[in-house]
């Protein structure tokens, strides 16, 4: 089995059983930027993954989503940063330079400024890390937000916290999606799969210290509290996460930004 894994800090603990307690025998773990894992979900080349919440409205036919997993935030998160020369309010005309990182964080932006603030700045597509010095401003997501290289911006906004002070909601950055042949013909390879990471939430809270030393020496790099980041997530896709997704959708697909999705369709899990 085919399994994909965002190779960020903020994906860690759902790994870390898999990885340093119990190996899985039969499954492949791929880990990969979320834009990556998307590609490969869309090509069918993974069969279970942790994909971009709004790649969720490309695959939904061919997909469902594990009921009990997500990874959110509520409010600030610290890893979804927009960096800029210029106030958020003048960046109408603007070069804003998006990370091609990841897929729900760059539908997030565009949300906020059309919706909230009115804005239509000139959207380039850049790297994983885009600067400030080819454009008036800059998403940065995920581990390379959290490297100290947003630190000399002029100003900074963090998306999760923006977005709760416009909607209310939390956001759902992103999901679960398991391939629904994979459902029928391997599913003791997926609920292997599926343990494997209620046990990781587990010892995220019985042994965390043991989950954060492990996420600090995979990812030297990172200048950031790891300890108070895990706080900051949430990883059980509660209702009211649920229906902040089903929000997050809705005004995608209002702007013409995603294909509309009726409904979530969740693998049963007895």
């Amino acid at each position: 089995m085919q399994v994909g894994y965002i190779d960020y800090l903020n994906c860690w603990p759902f790994y870390y059983h898999m990885f340093e307690k119990q190996p899985l025998k039969g499954i492949n773990v791929i880990p990969g930027l979320p834009s990556e894992l998307n590609g490969m979900m869309k090509e069918k080349k993974l069969d279970i993954s942790p994909v971009s919440s709004a790649t969720y409205a490309d695959i939904k036919d061919d997909v469902l989503l594990l009921p009990e997993f997500c990874l959110s935030s509520a409010g600030y998160v610290g890893s979804v940063i927009l960096c800029s020369n210029f106030p958020i309010e003048a960046l109408n005309n603007k070069k804003v330079g998006l990370s091609g990182a990841s897929h729900t964080s760059r539908v997030l932006l565009k949300i906020l400024l059309e919706k909230f603030y009115c804005i239509e700045p000139y959207y380039l597509q850049a790297g994983p890390s885009p600067d400030l010095t080819a454009h008036d401003a800059a998403l940065i997501i995920g581990n390379d937000a959290m490297r100290g290289c947003t630190d000399m911006a002029p100003y900074k906004y963090d998306l999760g916290e923006l977005w709760l002070q416009k909607t209310g909601f939390p956001v759902v950055f992103a999901v679960f999606a398991v391939r629904k042949n994979v459902v029928k013909d391997n599913l003791p390879e997926l609920m292997a799969v599926i343990n494997s990471y209620r046990s990781s939430l587990k010892c995220l809270v019985q042994e965390k210290e043991s989950v954060v030393i492990k996420a600090r020496q995979k990812y030297p790099d990172i200048s950031y509290d790891v300890n108070g980041y895990y706080d900051t997530l949430q990883f059980e896709f509660t209702d009211n996460l649920k229906n902040a997704l089903k929000y997050y959708l809705s005004a995608a697909e209002e702007l013409n930004l995603l294909q509309k999705v009726e409904s979530l369709s969740f693998m049963e899990i007895e």
